[in-house]
């Protein structure tokens, strides 16, 4: 449906997943404010803890209607507003791409972000020495990531590049910070059919107009 209800999402503009959000809002061309919440800050703007109770980001608004959880606000903006569909009619795609997402949050978030970028790329920026043991760990387990997803990606029903889906979203915040890591390059580079997916969202209007 279209709605002229204002949309509003809460988030800290370095969250890779108030970014997933961000991303499918802006596939769908939805029009939506944001509202700046750093989780890490205590104590937290008076009354976020009534929208999220375990005090992460993002929490999508929609007129009375408020929700968090990553993948069920993407499903939720989805199935709410008008846009160029981000979920495959087709059963077997839609499967895929649920299995992607589940991939990258519950194995390719932790190693690939919170450990090979932030103590490769983050740490030195804060003026910290990254721990490379962490970085070594972060890397062996964000390869078996990378070979699930490549295996996915060379099937061609979801990350191809072309057909956008949930899925996408999901993972192009995840991979823009895990590449900005030498080591996550060059890892990313051994997998043909990855590499091209992600040649292709790296240069969506979605995925540079999100840009923490």
């Amino acid at each position: 449906m279209t709605t002229s209800t204002p949309v509003v999402l809460h988030g800290y503009h370095l969250s890779v997943y108030n970014r997933v959000a961000r991303m499918a809002l802006h596939e769908k061309g939805v029009l939506y404010e944001t509202v700046e919440v750093n989780p890490f800050e205590d104590p937290l703007p008076d009354g976020y803890l009534d929208l999220h109770p375990f005090r992460r980001v993002p929490v999508l608004s929609h007129g009375g209607f408020r929700i968090y959880e990553t993948t069920a606000i993407t499903r939720y903006i989805d199935d709410a507003f008008d846009g160029p569909p981000l979920v495959p009619v087709e059963a077997k795609a839609a499967a895929r791409m649920t299995q992607a997402i589940s991939i990258i949050d519950s194995y390719g978030y932790w190693p690939m972000v919170r450990e090979v970028f932030v103590q490769r790329v983050s740490a030195p920026e804060q003026g910290e020495r990254p721990d490379e043991e962490i970085v070594k760990q972060g890397m062996e387990a964000s390869r078996v990531v990378l070979g699930a997803l490549e295996t996915l990606a060379a099937e061609g029903l979801c990350l191809d590049g072309k057909t956008i889906t949930l899925a996408d979203c999901h993972l192009a915040p995840m991979f823009g910070y895990f590449t900005l890591a030498p080591e996550g390059a060059k890892a990313l580079a051994a997998c043909p059919a990855l590499s091209d997916w992600w040649s292709r969202m790296s240069k969506r209007s979605s995925y540079l107009e999100t840009e923490p």
